[in-house]
């Protein structure tokens, strides 16, 4: 019997308070970079040793990137980086085992260069970038313990979190960026970089949208485009604000810009589209959480789950059970109106054996817990049950991190 714990939530739901604040980094900010720099790694790697040693993933952690913020010289229509961003990769992995041996320099570099080139694509790697590997080797008697069948041993006592349903606020920064930084949009607006955070701020039935954005140099051939591009992202971002809610909505983009100024020194001008290429660092576990939002009005956990090892690391199953634990009860169960799960591991005892998988509801008026607490469980023990799913998913790519 799993100690799953279903207790109702004694607070005001997120759509009545007061106050709520919301922020997201985009995939090229900094620290962005870094999660996912880290992750890409810990990909490669995965498929590196399942090709390798007869489907077996080999114990690594790769969360540990740091990027040094490089300098350049941004001006309309055009500018140079002068000296590059600096990328390290640090952490562990198994380089050999029974005599098979793994250049675990090669793969996490080529990674690292490839998760650049797709997803900042203003950026030339080769020339704008220094990536190093620093990755060392695991610990010996670690790899018996990724070899052996069965279900994997916690490697710590760690707690993950996750809540459902996004609040309207959440699911408005969220979709924003997603907008702002998907292919199609780059297309259509070039001189939108993809070092984007939005950060939204409700107070009561009025949200405000504060969105910084990374201009792309070469894109932008003065002062009169950059202000008019900026104007145009004004009304894409607040459009699609009002079709997620039917609160009031403020829109903000590059509030530190000087509109009196006629040079680019004004502006949020980079020839890349990120910070990163002039001042500023990034790391893995300071931006978003697991599920791609950083929400002090809900529960969080610091872990950083980015290119941690997706065999038994609980620091980063868990955060991303909880959430889709959480999504599928919310979805699943009448009269679930938000949810919070807390998944404890304990080191040494087997994944799917939390030694508390807890869930508080609020629940919609009419329905109590003991109504609904059978359901909730069985969603939860289901996904205990099946825990080697986020394993999967995690190695094909199919669930985000950050």
């Amino acid at each position: 019997m799993r100690n799953i714990i279903v207790k109702e939530l004694i607070q005001k739901p997120i759509e009545e308070q007061e106050v709520e604040i919301v922020e997201r980094k985009g995939i090229g900010h900094p620290d962005s970079i870094s999660d996912g720099i880290a992750e890409s790694v810990s990909r490669a790697l995965c498929k590196t040793y399942m090709e390798k040693f007869d489907g077996h993933i080999m114990h690594h952690n790769t969360d540990e990137v740091q990027i040094t913020a490089g300098e350049s010289d941004p001006h309309f229509g055009g500018g140079e980086i002068i000296r590059p961003i600096e990328i390290l990769l640090t952490g562990r992995g198994v380089s050999a085992y029974d005599g098979t041996k793994i250049g675990i320099d090669r793969v996490a570099i080529t990674a690292a260069k490839e998760y650049l080139k797709e997803n900042i694509i203003n950026l030339d790697v080769e020339t704008s970038t220094v990536v190093e590997c620093k990755i060392g080797h695991g610990s010996g008697d670690l790899v018996d313990v990724f070899k052996r069948k069965g279900m994997p041993s916690s490697n710590d006592t760690s707690f993950g979190v996750g809540y459902a349903p996004f609040s309207e606020t959440e699911n408005i920064v969220m979709k924003a960026e997603n907008l702002l930084n998907s292919k199609n949009f780059k297309k259509k607006y070039p001189q939108v970089g993809e070092d984007i955070k939005v950060m939204g701020l409700r107070e009561n039935e009025k949200i405000t949208l504060t969105v910084a954005c990374a201009m792309v140099s070469k894109y932008v051939d003065g002062k009169d485009t950059y202000l008019n591009v900026k104007d145009e992202l004004n009304d894409i971002i607040t459009d699609l604000a009002h079709k997620n809610t039917e609160r009031e909505i403020q829109t903000f983009i590059n509030t530190g810009d000087d509109p009196t100024c006629d040079s680019e020194k004004g502006y949020y001008l980079t020839v890349t589209g990120t910070s990163a290429e002039m001042g500023d660092d990034g790391s893995v576990g300071r931006g978003n959480r697991a599920n791609g939002l950083i929400t002090p009005n809900r529960p969080m956990s610091m872990e950083a789950t980015s290119g941690k090892n997706p065999i038994n690391h609980v620091g980063k199953i868990y955060n991303l059970l909880s959430n889709k634990m959480a999504a599928n009860i919310a979805k699943e169960v009448e009269g679930v109106k938000q949810v919070h799960i807390m998944l404890l591991s304990q080191i040494g005892k087997p994944i799917d054996q939390p030694k508390a998988a807890s869930a508080q509801l609020i629940l919609e008026d009419g329905y109590k817990t003991e109504t609904v607490n059978r359901e909730v469980e069985s969603v939860m023990d289901s996904w205990l049950q099946d825990v080697g799913k986020i394993t999967e998913m995690l190695v094909q790519g199919k669930i985000g991190t950050f």
